[in-house]
């Protein structure tokens, strides 16, 4: 009898043993988080506006590019790479009411939870622990769409950065794979997969895989044949995207563009970049001094052996160190920052770093080696971590007493809400800014913005959107009357989002993200005659800024034979040639 319950219990123990073994699954958890996001893009969320919001609205021009059969590169220059874009238009046809923050935000982990499943099967074979010591941070970034540094000082939505954020996100995951994995296959698809779609996102972040895929090459993580064959696949992949559409030359030729616009400030973003970074390239680079330290001989023992055949294998076991390992991370890290404002910075520091901890707590002879080890990596990994939780918590919590956007045409560019004195004050500062154009020509005068960090400013954001929704009423009023339709809409500033509006067409040829400062080259013959086809060229003066008159004088030349009106408080409308003459 006894032995009968004896077994019944142990079945019992082991059927639930099993069942918590599938619950905290990597691949069950990627697959529950991912239910978890579709189920939330599917509800009527709004979130806090933040500092720089409009920079999402790039995102619905594209999108409307896309739809309407328009090519990145090909038909329109992008400041980064496509992938992003047409991640977010597949997420727009299947959540079309998704809070469109939170949809642009989470469309990348139809890359990186695949690749983050590739390489978690093989170490939740040998380490449950490990393996979940490597999902869960990479799920908190993944799941808050938030920078992990304060750019403003009141808590909102990280409208901004939102590529640097997905390029950091690829670069946790390739790391991943290139520290963790060991079969040469799945390394090959992570490689490739992960590489393309760094290459299709931004060009720095390619740049910084390819740094950490040249280490791991010549630390022996990788062999000659699957660099090899990564860089042949990768290269017929660019194949592909040149016989369709001519797209890889041509994005190509837009990276270079962007090149020789900011080429000139690239040494002080580096400065910049560390100085940014500081708090975790500190205790990195301490940590790496700390584990040279302690392994000197071993190091110099392989360092020797290197200049003995056979060199290559032996220069592999000496670059294959912890140490080394986090100092590739952090110049490939540094280096992808130069170009960056809002970002997930070096958040693929942890990777790096949790082998050096595996590797020395065993010792248990000398606990205050692990001990040491243990604060400067915490130092190093955590504050990333803390800082987008912390934001994510200061903003949601504060939004218990915010008022929804008021809306009548902007569709999901309204899913939003803000402080009841922002929305008051936005509403006031629309109508200033109409009774005081002379006041803002004066600061275009004297080439400068109302404030320093004006477009960070909430008020402006809501009042920006506010005068979109009034122009939208505006245009339709003034085809209505008319009997008019303006198909091709141009908007003379850093985002145009009237064509996704209105469901009308964007110019070919053009800049999307258009700050004429870093990503607008000079427009070639096809660029102005895109212009001088527009029928309605708009142009925001609520209030008038540098960049909007920078664009205006940047196209000036191709709208001479446009009419100039006023649409209403906030906009001047130019209108072209053949729809100005049918109005009277």
């Amino acid at each position: 009898m006894h032995h009968g319950q004896d077994m019944a219990t142990a079945i019992e123990r082991e059927t639930t043993s099993r069942k918590h073994a599938r619950l905290t699954s990597p691949v069950a958890l990627l697959c529950l988080t991912a239910f978890a996001m579709a189920a939330l893009l599917l509800l009527p969320l709004n979130v806090p506006i933040g500092p720089m919001y409009w920079d999402l609205f790039i995102y619905f021009d594209a999108a409307n590019r896309l739809f309407s059969g328009q090519v990145p590169a090909t038909d329109f220059f992008t400041p980064v790479g496509p992938l992003g874009y047409y991640l977010f238009a597949g997420g727009v046809k299947l959540f079309p009411h998704a809070q469109p923050l939170l949809l642009v935000h989470w469309s990348l982990f139809a890359v990186t939870a695949p690749l983050m499943a590739l390489a978690l099967w093989q170490v939740d074979a040998k380490s449950r622990g490990t393996a979940l010591a490597l999902l869960l941070p990479f799920l908190a970034f993944a799941v808050l769409p938030f920078n992990t540094r304060e750019f403003y000082s009141f808590p909102g939505s990280d409208g901004f950065g939102i590529y640097n954020r997905q390029v950091c996100q690829l670069l946790y995951v390739l790391t991943v794979a290139l520290v963790y994995l060991r079969d040469q296959r799945l390394l090959l698809v992570s490689i490739v997969t992960g590489m393309t779609a760094l290459f299709l996102t931004k060009i720095t972040g390619f740049v910084s895989g390819g740094l950490l895929c040249a280490f791991a090459f010549a630390a022996g993580r990788v062999s000659l044949r699957t660099a090899v064959a990564s860089a042949a696949i990768f290269l017929a992949i660019l194949g592909l995207l040149e016989v369709w559409h001519g797209f890889a030359l041509a994005y190509l030729g837009d990276i270079l563009a962007l090149v020789r616009m900011n080429e000139g400030s690239l040494l002080p973003r580096f400065l910049q970049a560390a100085s940014h970074t500081f708090g975790i390239v500190a205790p990195a680079g301490l940590l790496v001094l700390f584990l040279l330290h302690r392994e000197r001989r071993t190091l110099a023992d392989r360092l020797r052996a290197v200049r003995t055949p056979p060199r290559l294998a032996a220069l592999g076991r000496f670059l294959d160190h912890d140490a080394f390992w986090i100092l590739a991370v952090l110049v490939a890290g540094i280096f992808f920052e130069t170009q960056n404002t809002g970002s997930q910075a070096l958040i693929f520091v942890w990777p790096v770093l949790l082998p050096a901890l595996l590797r020395l707590w065993p010792d248990a002879g000398r606990r205050s080696t692990f001990l040491v080890a243990a604060t400067l990596a915490t130092a190093a990994a955590l504050p990333p971590l803390v800082n987008a939780a912390e934001r994510a918590a200061r903003t949601y919590i504060g939004a218990i007493k915010n008022v929804d956007m008021p809306s009548r045409n902007l569709k999901t560019l309204a899913r939003l809400n803000m402080r009841p004195e922002i929305l008051a004050r936005s509403q006031k500062m629309l109508d200033f800014y109409a009774r005081h154009r002379d006041t803002y020509a004066d600061f275009i005068r004297i080439g400068e913005l109302p404030a320093y960090m004006f477009y960070s400013e909430f008020d402006f954001q809501a009042a920006h959107l506010m005068a979109i929704d009034d122009a939208v009423d505006a245009i339709r009023a003034l085809e209505t009357e008319q009997g008019v339709e303006f198909q091709t809409i141009l908007n003379l500033n850093f985002v145009n989002p009237f064509p996704w509006l209105l469901d009308r067409h964007a110019p070919l040829h053009l800049a999307i993200g258009a700050d004429p400062t870093r990503a607008v080259p000079p427009p070639d013959a096809e660029a102005l005659e895109a212009v001088r086809q527009t029928n309605l060229i708009l142009h925001p003066t609520c209030p008038l800024t540098t960049a909007n008159a920078d664009l205006l004088k940047l196209y000036a030349p191709a709208m001479r034979n446009h009419e100039r009106i006023t649409l209403n408080d906030c906009f001047d409308a130019y209108l072209g040639p053949r729809v100005a003459a049918r109005i009277e």
